[in-house]
């Protein structure tokens, strides 16, 4: 499946890997920007064989039942409650510490729609799991794939945040 999954992302569809997985991580939260299209979700697992890892993703708890429950569950989803009455980071949070390995996947947009904010979700959860954040770029523009070096968030939200910002600068997603 990996050599089927590199000829089709590299051969076929031309795009290319700037960065590393960070494979020696077991526990990490990757943010994927920007998130403007459904077809990122096929990009994210065709990459994901082509790297040969497992990175997971969390989907609310109706995605999980019948009739397609498995596909989520076998793709690498977590169900989560995320009602009112539920704190969805301390939720997750959890996750990873029951988990030997879960390498978390989200968009901070929290929409396919582009947006001026992001959530900050994904920023208290890594801080909460007490994992790093790696960041992952679907640049369509260039048609490549930019990751990362993993990094801790500090007790500075606005600078970290500006480090974010800054690795995303010029990336274009599939709509605009």
């Amino acid at each position: 499946m990996q050599k089927l999954a590199k000829f089709i992302y590299f051969k076929i569809l031309g795009w290319k890997l700037n960065g590393e997985f960070p494979s020696h991580l077991n526990k990490f939260v990757a943010i994927v920007v920007p998130h403007t299209s459904w077809w990122d979700f096929v990009l994210g697992l065709l990459v994901r064989k082509v790297w040969d890892e497992e990175i997971n993703y969390i989907g609310k708890k109706s995605l999980f039942d019948s009739p397609f429950g498995w596909f989520f569950k076998w793709t690498g989803g977590a169900a989560i409650d995320r009602s009112k009455t539920n704190d969805t980071v301390k939720a997750t949070a959890q996750i990873f510490n029951e988990r030997e390995k879960f390498r978390l996947a989200l968009s901070p947009e929290g929409t396919r729609k582009k947006v001026d904010k992001w959530k900050t979700g994904f920023y208290f959860i890594a801080k909460t799991a007490n994992v790093p954040i790696v960041m992952v770029a679907f640049d369509y523009g260039k048609k490549e794939i930019k990751i990362s070096e993993p990094i801790i968030p500090t007790e500075n939200q606005i600078a970290d945040f500006e480090k974010y910002h800054a690795f995303y600068d010029g990336v274009e997603g599939l709509y605009r």
